[in-house]
């Protein structure tokens, strides 16, 4: 586990980086100077005609900093969900890859477990580092040491329940980039209507588009906030899922694959 740390840690500060290296890109070349544009726009058009209704574009409904900044967290959310999920699907192709290959009614005995143990070692370091080998060698280990099939049984769920408090722990930065988002939301929201109460004055001439622009912030960084969150959210829950299952599995195939086939001669 000392080389995954620093792997995924160097990761989400990559993904961070290049998620506000995109996304202000395409603010800067498209999304604010096509908003503007319409705006303008619309402007010209209620001058000619004061019955004239607006269409919000997704530009405009996207061009103010705040959306700017929920997209980022939102990309930046979804790189390190994307990180997640591969390793667990490693997890499972080390779950089917059946290490051990022990034959149907094959026991292990304690002076086996040496030889077993090597087969593992033998694996890559990325591979020696998932959940699957570890608890193959701790188990192996303990019951090579104490010849006591409950201590091997004890070693292995033992170090899947650390699994899963790890996973649960690692999910920190997630659940904080799912606060953050409506947070952000919130913060447009206070910035649009202090906007617009600041062009109140203007509205007694007949100008209310200095309020109207401010309600606009306020309600599309709202909008968008809502809406990242919810999906934010329903992504989290099904990753969620995935390494509780994983989990789960791998305790259940240790029971059946290993546990069961220990034998300490009497």
């Amino acid at each position: 586990m000392n080389k995954k740390t620093p792997n995924e840690f160097l990761f989400t500060i990559v993904a961070l980086l290049l998620s506000i290296v995109i996304v202000h890109t395409i603010y800067l070349l498209h999304v604010r100077p096509v908003a503007a544009a319409t705006l303008q726009a619309d402007r010209e058009r209620m001058l000619v005609d004061p019955n004239y209704v607006a269409q919000r574009s997704l530009e405009v409904v996207l061009k103010d900093y705040e959306q700017e900044a929920e997209i980022i967290l939102m990309l930046w959310a979804l790189a390190i969900m994307g990180y997640k999920a591969q390793v667990q699907r490693r997890e499972q192709q080390a779950l089917d890859a059946d290490l051990l290959r022990l034959p149907d009614g094959m026991k292990i005995l304690p002076e086996d477990t040496r030889e077993y143990a090597r087969q593992i070692e033998n694996l890559p370091p990325e591979s020696r580092e998932l959940l699957v080998p570890r608890a193959l060698l701790g188990a192996l280990a303990r019951f090579g040491a104490t010849r006591s099939v409950q201590d091997a049984s004890t070693v292995a769920h033992g170090l899947c329940q650390s699994e899963a408090d790890r996973l649960d722990s690692d999910l920190a930065l997630l659940r904080y980039i799912a606060w953050a988002i409506p947070a952000i939301g919130f913060i447009g929201t206070v910035r649009g209507i202090g906007d617009a109460l600041s062009q109140a004055h203007k509205a007694v001439t007949g100008d209310i588009s200095g309020v109207t622009e401010g309600l606009g912030v306020a309600f599309n960084s709202t909008l968008i906030a809502l809406l990242l969150s919810i999906l934010l959210m329903f992504l989290m829950q099904q990753l969620q899922r995935v390494q509780e299952r994983r989990v789960l599995d791998t305790e259940t195939w240790l029971d059946q694959k290993v546990i069961r086939n220990l034998q300490a001669r009497s």
